[in-house]
């Protein structure tokens, strides 16, 4: 159910409501207008006929690698992005598309696979925290190319990781714990799963996002439920359930009030999670809390449009945009306020594993199965 609220100074709630936002079923790009569709040499957008325009993409930059690229995520001032794939983890300059290091550790076995499912570069740009297959998290000084740090503790290889605000802590998400690690002091704490969702399947942690402020950490996972956790004191705050399968990818809103999932389920979802401050006001007062605010943040609004599995969301640094990367081999973006799926991007030949939107301007960054991230450009028309 929408909640009106969500929507002060927008009057545009009965186009959505129930209504399915997406392209027409018949929409053919060959036979599309000109203003409705860009094309370059291997890749188009089409933009989404039943509403005005209000974006323009473009390809900047196409990155090949030598095996799939499982992840890729921005530097905080956009200067730099780096891609994890198969043994090793590389930093590209964005705006000439130069490779300017690459990290591989050299004391890893050298048999069979081991791919890098997760990068993240400290907030100060100085380190990149990679998480692998071995269910290691290494912590990088990129001036030097060598290892600082290597964070054992979890049971399955590291899906996710994500840096505290400050750069004080650094945390991951694997099997069904989300790990906590301080970078001073090189302790550590977990948050576990104790109650597995409704599909009874292993509560693995796909993706973690932690909140603007710092203070919450939210995990994706694949029995179907979104769990939100106090970080200071590990208290399970949320459950947000709604998703019909695993959820792959979570991300806050940039002003910290609503919460991003996509799932295998091929839809995304909106959480209201502004309960959370006064969850915690609870906490405090109390010294106990239920966890499982399920009838307090019900999903506000679905996006329904992709063909495939969404394996990952992310939103724009002006909050005008939720973007999404599917097994379908796109990328959707959405008009955040609606859930109305503005434009249609299609240029990878395989699953959009992973998509990042940079921290300091309009730069979409996608890494695909076909073994190429992509570095895009976006804007308003």
């Amino acid at each position: 159910m929408l909640a009106p609220h969500l929507f002060e100074n927008d009057t545009s709630l009965d186009l959505f409501v129930g209504a399915h936002q997406g392209f027409p079923d018949d929409f053919d790009i060959h036979t599309a207008p000109s203003e409705l569709k860009k094309e370059g040499t291997d890749w188009f957008a089409i933009f989404n006929p039943k509403f005005k325009r209000q974006l323009d993409v473009s390809l900047v930059h196409t990155l090949m690698h030598e095996s799939v690229v499982c992840c890729v995520r921005f530097s905080a001032d956009g200067k730099y992005l780096a891609t994890g794939c198969n043994r090793t983890a590389q930093i590209y300059d964005t705006k000439t598309g130069q490779k300017t290091c690459v990290l591989v550790d050299e004391a890893a076995g050298k048999s069979g696979d081991l791919y890098i499912r997760s990068v993240c570069f400290s907030p100060d740009g100085k380190f990149l925290a990679t998480g692998a297959e071995d269910k290691q998290i290494r912590i990088w000084d990129i001036g030097k190319k060598r290892i600082r740090n290597v964070f054992d503790g979890h049971q399955q290889e590291i899906n996710y990781l994500h840096f505290s605000p400050d750069g004080r802590h650094l945390v991951s998400g694997s099997d069904g714990s989300i790990g906590i690690w301080d970078m001073v002091d090189g302790t550590s704490k977990f948050l576990t799963i104790e109650d597995p969702g409704p599909l009874h399947r292993n509560a693995g942690i796909t993706s973690v996002a932690i909140s603007p402020n710092g203070e919450f950490a939210a995990a994706g996972s694949l029995d179907t439920v979104v769990r939100i956790w106090d970080i200071n004191s590990g208290v399970l705050l949320m459950n947000l359930r709604g998703h019909g399968d695993s959820v792959y990818s979570v991300a806050f809103t940039l002003d910290g009030k609503g919460l991003i999932s996509g799932s295998l389920d091929k839809t995304l979802k909106y959480w209201d999670v502004r309960k959370l401050v006064r969850c915690r006001m609870w906490l405090a007062l109390r010294q106990k809390y239920i966890p499982g605010d399920e009838k307090g943040s019900p999903c506000m609004i679905d996006f329904i449009g992709h063909k495939d599995c969404v394996l990952s969301v992310a939103v724009s640094h002006d909050g005008q945009w939720v973007v999404s990367g599917s097994k379908d081999c796109g990328v959707q973006f959405w008009d955040a306020k609606n859930a109305v799926v503005q434009c249609m991007l299609q240029g990878h030949k395989n699953s959009v594993i992973s998509i990042d939107l940079s921290p300091a301007g309009s730069i979409l960054a996608t890494g695909s199965g076909d073994w190429q991230a992509r570095i895009w450009s976006y804007s308003s028309v």
